[in-house]
C-alpha cells in the first residue's frame, strides 16, 4: 500500500508524536482535535522537538522546513479525512470515546483507508464493532515518545483482514518501527507488563521500601531497563496508568489488577505525572526530583 495522506485523531501527547513521524516519514499528515488548544499544545511540542533536534546535530533546519510543509492542523474532521490512506485515532482510554470517534472517522474516510487505533489495553474489536467495516480496524500501539521509541505493537483480531494486518506491518517499518504482532486480549504484551510493574512499583514506594529514584535506580542498574517503573509512570501518565489498570481489572475479573490507593490519590488530585509538572516526581525545566510528600 502506497500510503500519500495520514490523519491523526487527537493532538494530545502520543496523537501529537505520532503526527510528527508520520511527517517525518514523508507523508502528508493532518493533526486533528476538535479543541484548538490541543492542537496548539500539541504543534508546540512537535516544534520544540524539532528545535532540540537542530540543537543537537540530529536534523537540520532544511529537515523541520520539509516535515513542516507536510503538518497540516485541523478541527474539522470531515476535512481532515477527506482523501487519506491511513487514520489513526489517539483519544483518551475511554472505550465509549473511541467507539463515537470511530463512527466518525467510518462517515468521512474513504472506504479503502486503514482505521488504526492506538489504545494501549482496549480491546480492538470492541472499537471495531462500532463500524460497519471492522475489516479495516487494528490496533496500532505506538510508546512514548513516539519519534524516539522503536516498538510498534499491532494487534490483530478475529474480523480483521489478512491485507489490513499486512499492510500496517509495512506501514509500521516504512515508519522505522519494529513491529511486533500480538493477539486481542486487554492489555495486549507490553501494557500488561508494564502497569503491573509499575504499580507494584507504586505499592514499594507507598510502603516505603525505597525513594522512588532508587526503585527506578534498581530497575535501570540491576535488569537494565533504560527507565524505571516509576519515571515510564509519569511520562506516560498517571491517569492512563490507571485507566488500563481498572480495564484489566473489570476485563479479567481480578482485583489484583486494581490501582494502588496512592495511584488513584495522585490521579485524583490531578498530579498525572510530567503533564501536569507532578505525578510521583516533580518535574521542571531541568528535569525531575523525588517528592516528598507522599
Amino acid at each position: 500500500m502506497a500510503v500519500r495522506k495520514v490523519t491523526v485523531i487527537g493532538a494530545g501527547t502520543m496523537g501529537s508524536g505520532i503526527a510528527q513521524v508520520c511527517a517525518q516519514t514523508g507523508w502528508e499528515t493532518r493533526l486533528y482535535d476538535a479543541f484548538s488548544d490541543s492542537l496548539d499544545k500539541g504543534f508546540s511540542s512537535i516544534n520544540d522537538f524539532w528545535m532540540k533536534g537542530i540543537s543537537r546535530g540530529k536534523n537540520s533546519e532544511e529537515d523541520v522546513k520539509a516535515w513542516s510543509r507536510r503538518l497540516l492542523r485541523s478541527d474539522d474532521m470531515k476535512e481532515a479525512l477527506e482523501g487519506v490512506d491511513l487514520v489513526i485515532e489517539a483519544v483518551p482510554e475511554k472505550i465509549e470515546l473511541k467507539k463515537a470517534i470511530f463512527v466518525e472517522i467510518e462517515k468521512f474516510a474513504p472506504k479503502d483507508a486503514i482505521l488504526a487505533t492506538n489504545t494501549s489495553g482496549l480491546r480492538i474489536s470492541e472499537i471495531a464493532s462500532a463500524t460497519n467495516c471492522p475489516e479495516r480496524v487494528v490496533g496500532m500501539h505506538f510508546f512514548n515518545p513516539v519519534p524516539l521509541m522503536e516498538l510498534l505493537e499491532i494487534i490483530e483480531h478475529d474480523l480483521v483482514s489478512e491485507e489490513t494486518l499486512e499492510q500496517t506491518i509495512e506501514i509500521g517499518k516504512a515508519m522505522g518501527k519494529t513491529t511486533i504482532v500480538v493477539g486481542d486480549i486487554p492489555g495486549f504484551a507490553t501494557s500488561r507488563l508494564g502497569v503491573v510493574l509499575g504499580n507494584e512499583a507504586i505499592r514499594m514506594l507507598a510502603e516505603g521500601v525505597a525513594s522512588a529514584s532508587d526503585i527506578d535506580t534498581a530497575m535501570k542498574l540491576g535488569y537494565r531497563h533504560p527507565m524505571g517503573p516509576l519515571e515510564l509512570s509519569d511520562l506516560v501518565g498517571l491517569d492512563v496508568r490507571r485507566d488500563i489498570l481498572n480495564n484489566l481489572a473489570e476485563s479479567f475479573g481480578d482485583p489484583s489488577y486494581l490501582p494502588h490507593p496512592l495511584l488513584e490519590k495522585l490521579v485524583q488530585s490531578g498530579d498525572l505525572g510530567k503533564k501536569t509538572g507532578r505525578g510521583i516526581y516533580t518535574w521542571d525545566k531541568d528535569g525531575k526530583s523525588d517528592r516528598d510528600d507522599l
